[in-house]
């Protein structure tokens, strides 16, 4: 399986790998504005999961979280990280974070508004049975939808630029998107995430949008509540693209935060 992935900051002794992971039905792309501000800190990597972006949409896949954690581990190592910190928006914090359970070698754990108490995923894409996902996956091939979608997750929808949603459709316009993306659909679930979060053991920073419109501001406490250690830092005015939101901010949250817990020692 090819997954597509682009770089940001030097790989060197110590220096922390960071592998950013983003959330349904959106690819790289959604870290153009977080990557480039962490690279002076960090080696960074963003990478299309598996079904999304540029990456294979291969038809026999097991899409759900657990599998799609153990891929990106894999690819990590492939790639070279060590002592890797996972960084997951949305359903990319819910898989992110299996991965910090079930890589040995994790060093640290970043959730941006992560689908793992609630999901946020759309109500007709939790509906697996035929015809509706292959329905759902035409849905989200619509340029019109996935504009209109993006924009009612940020405070201020100006940040969807016809740029970012050029960016956005290339996994539609992609070789085995309807039938890849079908595939996918069909294979919904959710809650596994709320039952490992007692496992994970390596430090972890969650920095919240407050204005999230899907999940209320005590999803962000009840997070924390189930991840010993973890650190919550709230952002006001940002809403579940936290990261894109208050970019700036969330850059320096995760920067001093990474010089404190040291993940690449």
């Amino acid at each position: 399986t090819r997954l597509r992935y682009r770089e940001w900051g030097e790989s060197a002794p110590g220096r922390p790998d960071l592998l950013l992971l983003h959330g349904f039905g959106n690819s790289l792309q959604s870290f153009r504005e977080l990557a480039p501000r962490l690279a002076p800190h960090a080696h960074v990597i963003a990478i299309d999961m598996a079904g999304y972006g540029l990456s294979d949409k291969p038809v026999a896949f097991d899409y759900h979280n657990g599998p799609q954690a153990k891929l990106l581990i894999a690819a990590a190592h492939q790639l070279g990280l060590r002592h890797v910190v996972y960084v997951g928006h949305s359903l990319g914090g819910a898989v992110a974070l299996q991965a910090a359970v079930y890589d040995t070698d994790a060093g640290g754990l970043v959730l941006l508004n992560p689908g793992i108490i609630s999901t946020g995923v759309p109500k007709v894409v939790q509906v697996t049975l035929p015809p509706l996902p292959r329905l759902s996956a035409k849905l989200f091939g619509s340029r019109e939808f996935r504009s209109d979608f993006l924009k009612k997750s940020y405070v201020d929808p100006q940040l969807v630029t016809p740029a970012v949603i050029d960016e956005v459709m290339l996994g539609a316009r992609a070789e085995g998107y309807m039938a890849g993306m079908t595939s996918l659909m069909q294979q919904y679930s959710e809650g596994e995430e709320v039952r490992l979060a007692a496992r994970v053991k390596v430090p972890t920073l969650i920095p919240w949008g407050n204005e999230d419109r899907n999940k209320p501001r005590s999803e962000a406490d009840a997070l924390q509540q189930l991840i010993a250690g973890s650190k919550l830092v709230r952002f006001d005015g940002a809403g579940h693209y936290v990261h894109e939101e208050a970019a700036a901010g969330v850059a320096v949250a995760i920067t001093d935060w990474l010089s404190e817990v040291d993940p690449a020692r």
